[in-house]
């Protein structure tokens, strides 16, 4: 092999290896960093600040997709694409889930062979206990437990 036949075949293996290790990482580079309202309630905002007014309230274990951080302020997407500001203090990485769908069925165990133990309408957050399969293992604030599919839930 010539050397010019063996500088173009390392190239092409150095872009080869450049495209799948672009493919393997992209997934990981674009994933949003979720994170949880670690309070019962909290005041959601139109800025960062507390001068700014309040929109709405978000309870305890709601999910939320980090967008911007500034002065200890978090701006978010909620699960409905609702953008707001809270102070970064009152979020943590608790995993979380919220309700997605119209009402959704809470089982005494992961799949539909288990009795319904509870139903839920959109936007219930529930903090996640563990998984089995498409199944999620949720508590909710005031306590109630159950498993939920995760279709039905962001």
């Amino acid at each position: 092999m010539t050397q010019e036949a063996r500088r173009r075949t390392t190239t092409g293996l150095r872009f080869v290896g450049l495209v799948a290790a672009f493919f393997w990482l992209a997934p990981l580079l674009h994933a949003a960093e979720r994170m949880t309202v670690e309070r019962s309630i909290i005041n959601v905002r139109s800025g960062p600040g507390t001068e700014h007014s309040t929109l709405w309230q978000a309870e305890a274990n709601y999910p939320v997709e980090v967008l911007e951080r500034r002065n200890n302020w978090v701006r978010f997407r909620d699960f409905e694409g609702y953008e707001g500001w809270v102070a970064e203090n009152l979020l943590g990485r608790t995993p979380a889930v919220v309700v997605k769908s119209a009402r959704a069925n809470v089982r005494s165990g992961p799949g539909t062979g288990h009795p319904i133990v509870f139903t839920v309408e959109k936007g219930v957050p529930f903090r996640v206990l563990g998984r089995q399969g498409q199944w999620i293992r949720i508590r909710h604030a005031d306590g109630d437990e159950g498993w939920v599919h995760e279709n039905l839930v962001w």
